[in-house]
């Protein structure tokens, strides 16, 4: 598979030796760019990033896009007005990324709600499951002094309360400098 693509772009960049002295560099560059790009595209073995959160969609891009214009913007002039607008311009990423978030969510309890009045179990299920995934519970269990392992949890705070209580009170040091 790498091999592939190696020969690929080995045959491509032989075509490009024949160019001009006098042409410019930056048409160079972007025919090396394109042969480089096409050569990847043709081997095998190349495959499209599966997008990993869901309901990010074009629009959330473009916000992006927006965000990252507007901060090279304020790099480039680090002026009030360019902070303002890169503010102005977080803030409503921010807002647009919230907001379809929550459309997305709604629309996969409405999903959710629907399955489990038609009794479809399987995608009831599957859908719950998938909700489920990125939700992980903290840990409950603490060692006490000697390293016994404490699940209750009133003696999970009592031991929290007795380690602050020797982390913070150190009036047994007689000379602190």
């Amino acid at each position: 598979m790498r091999k592939q693509c190696q020969i690929e772009i080995t045959n491509r960049f032989a075509a490009l030796e024949n160019l001009s002295d006098s042409e410019d560099i930056n048409r160079a560059w972007e025919n090396m760019k394109e042969s480089i790009k096409t050569s990847a595209e043709e081997s095998p073995g190349l495959h499209e990033l599966k997008q990993h959160k869901p309901g990010f969609d074009e629009e959330c891009l473009g916000a992006l896009d927006q965000r990252k214009q507007a901060k090279m913007q304020w790099i480039h002039d680090p002026s009030q007005s360019t902070v303002d607008n890169l503010n102005n311009v977080r803030r409503d990423a921010s807002r647009h990324f919230r907001n379809t978030k929550k459309a997305y969510l709604k629309a996969k309890i409405e999903e959710l709600e629907t399955n489990s009045k038609i009794k479809n179990i399987k995608d009831s299920y599957r859908g719950i499951s998938d909700c489920k995934k990125s939700y992980w519970p903290g840990g409950s269990i603490v060692k006490d002094d000697k390293g016994d392992l404490v699940a209750d949890c009133h003696s999970i705070v009592a031991r929290w309360r007795n380690h602050f209580s020797r982390l913070f009170n150190v009036h047994e040091v007689n000379e602190v400098r």
